[in-house]
């Protein structure tokens, strides 16, 4: 007969349910680090039960299971309030954590949001009650970042902008499946129309879906600035006209119809919500200590829009609330600004510096050293929708004739497309940081001033090499 207590000395073993219990009580009396957050809790999130830890001493329950519904979230804040706690972490696991970030948030918690990323337990320890204790235990000792997240203003506005970008992508989904369509009956009107949502590529759908098939009576419809001649046009416009085809046509058109009605709602929303915000305030800088600062010039402009920009004078808005001109950056648009304020908000002191700010997007280097050696340099990959619109606008400026422009392009010989996207998209979060934090106006030197700029330094550079070989750097044309 097996008996459960080992030879004399020696440590009694344990049965699975009292190895369980002990697995639960994870506070140490002394546990070497120092307690940061001793009112703390840990929440695992699920979609339909939150688990929850307290300390040992909190509760004769340590560890006990929530539902998801608003009543049961409730009693969770109650049950923690009971227990004197004050600050809770969990984890951003889906969409499933706000309704619990907001009940308590309203009953006066301090809730620490962390990334799972930070927080993974050791091999063989997943569980759902394991989870929650771990996440107290590395709370209690401050082992977590908060991440960010903006005010419940911003909130909204970023709501409203995010379904916006999906209408945007739903609409352009819609033009390649007509654009298809149209393939397949060899109308080819894609090839002499340069945007097929144009008015006269619309134009000419909708008389295709009302019935219309004499290619020469649609040509007409033709803009008259569209480069191809209405004979082209109507070249293009002799199909086969499948019926399965054009049923398809008729149900993307309608569809279209729909997404661009609700982004016009959405233009709405924005705009009743942009009215709402207060103005920004920027303190004024003090005047330059020596020299006259340069002549500002305005970004020429084409004169065209996209045709997805919001219905609105949303450019107005946005420099009334931020206090400053952002649009006056090279490559930087309203689209690209109301991007950065729904995704990082209007107050840039949650970052210290404006190289943690760069490092939150994700455009930073990173420097994993190891015995001295430089292993990665490499950017995290993350998914961040501030990156993204911020190596759009850079990629605007290979063509741009301006400062920013000049470094681009010389950025893009030396390190090659993508990194050279990556870097000018961190110049452009420092330069926004700047003008967002302490109200300073971007000014435009131009190309020919970046190009003598380059020059001094490639003399200094080559005086110095020069002068390490003893030689001494002597320009052209002049007697030695």
């Amino acid at each position: 007969m097996e008996n459960n207590t080992s030879a004399a000395g020696k440590t009694p073993r344990l049965t699975r349910k009292q190895r369980k219990g002990l697995g639960r009580r994870m506070w140490s009396e002394n546990p070497g680090l120092e307690v940061v957050h001793r009112d703390a809790a840990g929440i695992d999130i699920g979609s339909r039960e939150h688990y929850v830890a307290v300390g040992p001493d909190r509760d004769p329950e340590p560890v006990q299971t929530f539902g998801c519904f608003t009543a049961e979230l409730q009693r969770l804040a109650e049950f923690l309030k009971k227990c004197g706690i004050k600050t809770v972490v969990m984890q951003s696991t889906g969409v499933y954590w706000i309704p619990v970030y907001d009940v308590l948030e309203q009953a006066g918690l301090e809730v620490c949001l962390v990334n799972a990323r930070d927080t993974k337990n050791l091999p063989g320890r997943k569980s759902d009650v394991q989870e929650c204790q771990w996440l107290l235990k590395l709370h209690t000792y401050g082992l977590l970042r908060k991440s960010f997240r903006p005010a419940p203003e911003i909130r909204a506005l970023r709501t409203c902008w995010r379904e916006r970008a999906g209408y945007v992508q739903q609409a352009g989904s819609c033009i390649q499946r007509m654009h298809k369509a149209l393939t397949e009956m060899n109308v080819q009107l894609g090839t002499v129309l340069s945007d097929l949502s144009g008015t006269t590529g619309m134009s000419i759908l909708r008389s295709i879906v009302a019935g219309e098939r004499d290619g020469r009576k649609l040509a007409e419809l033709r803009d008259p600035h569209v480069k191809a001649s209405a004979e082209t046009i109507a070249q293009s416009l002799e199909g086969t006209w499948r019926p399965e085809q054009l049923a398809i046509l008729k149900r993307q058109l309608a569809d279209w119809d729909h997404v661009q009605q609700q982004m016009a709602a959405c233009d709405r929303d924005l705009q009743e919500m942009m009215k709402r915000m207060p103005d920004g305030i920027v303190a004024p800088l003090a005047p330059t200590a020596t020299g006259n600062p340069p002549q500002k010039r305005r970004r020429k402009k084409n004169g065209k829009s996209s045709r997805n920009a919001p219905q609105f004078d949303m450019e107005s808005e946005l420099k009334r609330m931020t206090g400053v001109d952002l649009t006056r950056i090279d490559g930087v648009k309203a689209n690209t600004i109301q991007t950065v304020i729904t995704e990082a908000g209007l107050d840039m002191s949650k970052w210290p510096t404006e190289q943690h700010f760069v490092s939150w997007i994700g455009l930073s280097p990173r420097n994993d050293l190891s015995g001295g050696k430089v292993l990665n340099r490499k950017t995290r990959k993350v998914v961040s929708r501030l990156a993204t619109a911020l190596r759009m606008a850079a990629t605007t400026l290979r063509e741009s004739d301006s400062y920013l422009g000049a470094q681009f392009r010389r950025f893009r010989a030396r390190l090659g497309a993508p990194k050279a996207i990556t870097a000018m998209g961190a110049k452009l979060a420092r330069l926004i940081y700047r003008m967002l934090r302490y109200g300073q106006e971007y000014v435009d030197r131009g190309t020919a001033h970046y190009e003598e700029k380059h020059r001094k330094q490639q003399l200094q550079f080559l005086a110095k090499k020069a002068a390490q070989h003893g030689f001494t750097l002597v320009e052209a044309g002049t007697s030695a």
